[in-house]
């Protein structure tokens, strides 16, 4: 039992000593809250986006417009979760985007998303079943061709995969 104003000991997910801010690709899963499936459904080997799955596309494309080193390589949004590779670029041109910058690290952007996201779905849903995203992420920090190269193809064979991850979904091996 949990005492009271005490916080339940977490395991950490991000790398202790890494700055999250610096130019890098990062592998992303973002999920549901309690894995609920609100963003379509994978019909034989792709996903079928509803009108929720449509809202956290665009929010997801629109990220580079709010922030200014972000750039977006391969996603895919499955019914309960989206993965996705976002690369912070830190020699992107901002003085005409952001004439006053700030750095965003992978945190705020993935916090940005969520916040983005769960604000329009939920004026759809009216105060019924309120949608919420998992309170965390799972990132990976991409460190090579060859990485970065699988990740894309585990991303793209997302959807392939779908019978066999919703049997095991904790599984996001490689």
């Amino acid at each position: 039992m949990i005492e009271k104003n005490k916080l339940p000991n977490r395991k950490r997910t991000r790398l202790k000593e890494y700055d999250y801010s610096i130019s890098a690709y990062y592998f992303v899963t973002i999920c549901t809250q309690g894995k609920r499936k609100m963003f379509g459904n994978v019909v034989g080997t792709s996903m079928k986006l509803n009108q929720f799955g449509k809202i956290v596309k665009d929010c997801w494309l629109d990220l580079p417009n709010h922030y200014s080193k972000c750039e977006l390589d391969y996603y895919v949004i499955m019914p309960d979760h989206v993965h996705g590779i976002i690369i912070i670029n830190e020699s992107r041109d901002e003085s005409v985007t952001r004439p006053n910058k700030k750095n965003h690290g992978l945190s705020e952007i993935v916090r940005g998303f969520k916040s983005f996201s769960s604000k329009r779905i939920n004026t759809l849903l009216n105060n019924e079943n309120k949608f919420h995203w998992q309170r965390s992420f799972y990132d990976r920090i991409i460190r090579n061709e060859k990485e970065l190269f699988a990740i894309r193809r585990y991303i793209e064979q997302n959807p392939l995969r779908w019978e066999i991850e919703k049997e095991l979904p904790d599984n996001l091996e490689l």
